[in-house]
């Protein structure tokens, strides 16, 4: 389903040509996914494809001598060793724990939710939009937030008091996560901070 798209607006002489999303990312998630699901449990990953993004969901959580930090450095634990061991032999996975930091490379730590029962990494689709101009193509990109991004912008818009920390235990990330996601919002203009970090508050650009 990763079709490269073509941008012929403001065409000079070569057109753009973007993918659905990163190959390598969906990849590395799809082999983390498989390596790290607790099948002792009987339940298998699972890919959802939605509109704007995709899901893939892991069963189980960190493994017993993982943490939150070393995850994010890409520290590997394998939570099944001989399966890891079988991925090994058949050049599908390397031992170097490269997959967590790829997919933050590409879509930062809030591409991760930590559920009760399962991890869960969403890559968000990048739809070209066909309106041909600046004003058209920004719409098209907020309706293309991932969904940890939309919840973000719908609780800035309820309570524009909102803090980072308060966001953090909302979502179930840590506060990196959060700040990383608050860079992107604000960088990408859906999101401005008015006044100062203490006393100053959330406006949402509509």
């Amino acid at each position: 389903m990763n079709l490269i798209q073509t941008d012929e607006s403001e065409r000079v002489v070569e057109r753009p040509e973007t993918p659905l999303f990163d190959n390598k990312a969906f990849r590395e998630a799809s082999i983390n996914a498989i390596l790290h699901n607790l099948w002792i449990s009987g339940n298998e990953p699972m890919i959802s494809v939605f509109s704007d993004r995709i899901e893939i969901l892991s069963r189980g959580t960190l493994a017993p001598a993982q943490t939150m930090e070393g995850f994010f450095l890409g520290e590997s634990i394998p939570v099944n060793k001989k399966l890891s061991e079988i991925f090994l032999q058949l050049h599908i996975s390397e031992k170097s724990g490269r997959g967590v930091p790829e997919i933050i490379e590409t879509y930062g730590e809030g591409a991760f939710t930590f559920r009760e029962n399962s991890i869960v990494v969403t890559i968000p689709l990048q739809r070209i939009k066909k309106a041909g101009n600046k004003v058209g193509k920004k719409v098209g990109d907020k309706k293309g937030l991932n969904s940890r991004r939309q919840r973000i912008v719908t609780e800035m818009r309820e309570n524009p008091n909102i803090t980072t920390n308060e966001l953090h235990h909302i979502l179930g990330i840590s506060e990196t996560a959060v700040e990383n996601n608050l860079t992107f919002l604000k960088k990408n203009g859906y999101v401005e901070r008015v006044g100062s970090k203490k006393t100053g508050y959330w406006k949402v650009i509509e």
